[in-house]
């Protein structure tokens, strides 16, 4: 099947590059949604198959192919809307499908790799259509924002490469002569420490530009505030999950070594930066997108925080990814609706939100109440799971410390949502706004509601996944 997945898209893009007729783009863009939705069925179906050699659906594949194929529909339906709202070129419609079709393949094949080369690969493909998708407006600050993107994905790709050939040497020195994950897994306590070491130090450094973690977090934060709304719904979620799955990968190798422990420091470091940083720009951007691409930053910090302490940390990670991954689109995608009427990412200009948009307002309302884990938010649930995995593994001044984090970054964020919520704005000419549908918040709801849906009352297939996708690491 992913032969014909990925065969299949890069028909859909090239078909979406040379065409020119609105209702082609209309078609091939659903039947794109379909391939994407098929693959995933099918992966589910088959766990652990392997095919063309070098993809595996193990659980943790399975398990965000679904939310890729999930989110995939609403940022077809939303591209469509941003599109009809911009003057844009045939060509530079037909450009923007391409590149949103060649991201989500990339991505999902990232996902599906069992060869750390094939996931370099791929994870490098992620970077060339994000940085198309980035300078889609052709303008100064885009292009900026695209070099920007390309020049620290291109370093990061270049600090994961180093660390597989020092994995290469571990590997080479016990006789293995391939890089495929279970293969190492089952070796892994024969490999020299030193070079295992290099490679993980190396490996994880080079993913967070991805994961959206320091020290590579600023990658990130340019391309979601210069990219199409859209695009960021990628960009903020499933793209992030991309440098968790390279990280999560390797670490499952170290988990059977002695340096595991070690491991454990690094992430541990690593996230509690990232929500420091977080909180430090949280309390002083206006500008909408960053706060929104920050959250990113602190939620991503959360779940290595999990990963870090153990125990059901690894569970709660998992699931909060999963949350996030649902929750950071429904919020771009109202992003749209509020530069729409607003013309601004500012806050200062953004106000009386309630007036204008009653829909957005309450899907925005929401969506503050579910992004900072506040009840009845899913989110609420896996943050308290990895919260008591921090106490249950003794790192209780850590827990404080978030604690305190989170804390100031509810209060930052919350102050800004209701301003946009409930403040008049300041000179604002509200003789020509535009009337926002409701039907284009649906998609948002929906979104929201399954964060809720999915936090408090997991499936069991759910379950079953994650602790699948878990069950290699130790307790």
């Amino acid at each position: 099947m992913i032969g014909i997945y990925l065969a299949g898209s890069l028909l859909i893009s090239l078909a979406f590059y040379f065409a020119r007729n609105h209702l082609f783009n209309v078609i091939l863009a659903w039947i794109f949604c379909i391939l994407q939705g098929t693959l995933a069925i099918y992966e589910y179906a088959h766990p652990e198959e392997t095919q063309l050699v070098y993809f595996t659906a193990d659980s943790l594949a399975v398990i965000f192919l679904i939310v890729i194929s999930i989110v995939c529909f609403p940022v077809i339906y939303h591209s469509f809307v941003y599109l009809s709202k911009h003057p844009y070129k045939p060509r530079e419609m037909g450009m923007y499908y391409a590149a949103t079709v060649m991201l989500i393949a990339s991505i999902s094949a990232a996902y599906l790799s069992n060869h750390m080369g094939i996931t370099w690969v791929f994870v490098e493909l992620t970077t060339l259509s994000a940085s198309a998708l980035i300078y889609h407006r052709r303008s100064k600050l885009t292009l900026e924002g695209s070099w920007k993107y390309i020049f620290i994905c291109s370093i990061s790709i270049t600090l994961v490469f180093i660390g597989v050939l020092f994995a290469t040497v571990a590997v080479q020195q016990q006789g293995i002569n391939d890089l495929f994950y279970k293969t190492l897994s089952r070796n892994a306590s024969m490999f020299n420490v030193f070079w295992m070491k290099l490679a993980f130090l190396f490996i994880f450094t080079g993913f967070t530009a991805k994961a959206g973690l320091v020290p590579m977090y600023t990658a990130g934060i340019d391309a979601k505030d210069k990219a199409p709304y859209p695009a960021d719904a990628l960009l903020a979620s499933v793209l992030m999950n991309v440098g968790f799955i390279g990280i999560f990968r390797f670490y499952e190798i170290t988990s059977h070594t002695s340096i595991f422990e070690w491991t454990n420091k690094i992430i541990l470091i690593s996230a509690i930066l990232s929500v420091f940083v977080a909180t430090v720009y949280m309390l002083r951007v206006k500008n909408i997108k960053r706060m929104m691409a920050y959250s990113g930053v602190e939620h991503m910090g959360i779940v290595m925080l999990g990963i870090a302490a153990g125990g059901i940390g690894y569970y709660a990670a998992i699931l909060h990814l999963i949350l996030h991954s649902l929750a950071k689109p429904a919020l771009f995608f109202q992003f749209g609706q509020i530069y729409r009427i607003y013309g601004s990412k500012s806050v200062y200009d953004v106000g009386n939100y309630f007036k204008y948009n009653i829909t957005g307002a309450i899907v925005l309302l929401l969506a503050y109440f579910i992004i900072t884990a506040m009840p009845p938010s899913g989110m609420f649930v896996s943050e308290f799971l990895i919260f008591k995995s921090l106490f249950a593994s003794g790192n209780l001044w850590i827990l404080i410390l978030v604690l305190i984090l989170l804390t100031m970054i509810i209060w930052a964020l919350g102050k800004n949502v209701f301003k946009m919520l409930f403040i008049k704005p300041v000179d604002f000419d509200d003789t020509r706004v535009e009337s926002i549908p409701f039907s284009e918040s649906i998609s948002q709801i929906i979104l929201l509601i399954l964060v809720v849906y999915l936090g408090l009352n997991p499936p069991e297939e759910l379950v079953t996944l994650i602790n699948s996708a878990i069950s290699t690491l130790p307790r």
